[in-house]
């Protein structure tokens, strides 16, 4: 069973699923997870975060990914 971890927090859904569509398009396997009270409260996602989440086998190769985001 492989274990789930957080590679990256965003303050919006927007920033998240586009990291988690680069993610994807290379490959590695990405889900976006907030707690905004489904969605009824989208004010929660500035405050709790909106996780970005993979397997723990693909999280160095994830952070290295989203690296490139970082430095545009």
């Amino acid at each position: 069973m492989s274990e789930i971890v957080v590679v990256k927090m965003f303050s919006s859904e927007m920033e998240a699923g586009m990291a988690q569509q680069m993610l994807q398009g290379a490959g590695v396997k990405a889900f976006v997870s907030q707690d905004d009270a489904g969605g009824m409260e989208p004010q929660l996602q500035r405050t709790n975060g909106v996780r970005l989440l993979v397997n723990r086998a693909d999280a160095e190769r994830a952070q290295e990914i989203l690296e490139t985001l970082d430095s545009d």
